[in-house]
């Protein structure tokens, strides 16, 4: 049997300004670099979405991640123009500006990210824009083989 040493109740309480980890993060801006884009097909089978996983990298909600959803082909021609904006602003947010080949494209460049409760489902955030960070460039520096990314802390 494998022996376990564990004192129960050590963990101290959260503290109350801090959000649980499971609770959506309060209205406002958030630094945040995307860490992974998949192509999905739609539950219905009719389109496809881009789904992107972000995550905050500065702050008290440093760790914590974010999901978005952008129809980039659907029936609805009005759920993909909207969606298309947002991925025009994400391309702009990490600097691109003529062509994304590939979604990796979007990985690992901090942005400032807007966020916000969602409207139909109040235990969620949506994402209502994606920006530059003030202040700074947001081009990808040059890969450095000892630099860690912020989750490898």
């Amino acid at each position: 049997m494998p022996q376990f040493d564990y004192e129960i109740g050590e963990v101290k309480e959260r503290d109350s300004n801090q959000t649980s980890r499971f609770e959506p993060l309060p209205r406002g801006d958030y630094e945040c670099i995307v860490i992974d884009t998949t192509i999905k097909d739609t539950k219905a089978g009719t389109g496809q979405y881009i789904e992107v996983t972000l995550q905050v990298v500065d702050g008290p909600a440093s760790g914590r991640r974010l999901w978005d959803r952008l129809n980039i082909s659907n029936p609805s021609k009005q759920a993909e123009a909207i969606a298309k904006e947002q991925l025009d602003r994400l391309c702009d947010a990490v600097g691109l500006t003529h062509k994304m080949q590939q979604t990796e494209q979007l990985h690992d460049v901090p942005i400032m990210v807007s966020v916000d409760i969602d409207r139909k489902d109040e235990t969620r955030n949506r994402i209502d824009s994606y920006s530059k960070l003030s202040g700074g460039t947001s081009s990808k520096p040059a890969p450095s083989v000892a630099a860690k990314k912020p989750w490898e802390r």
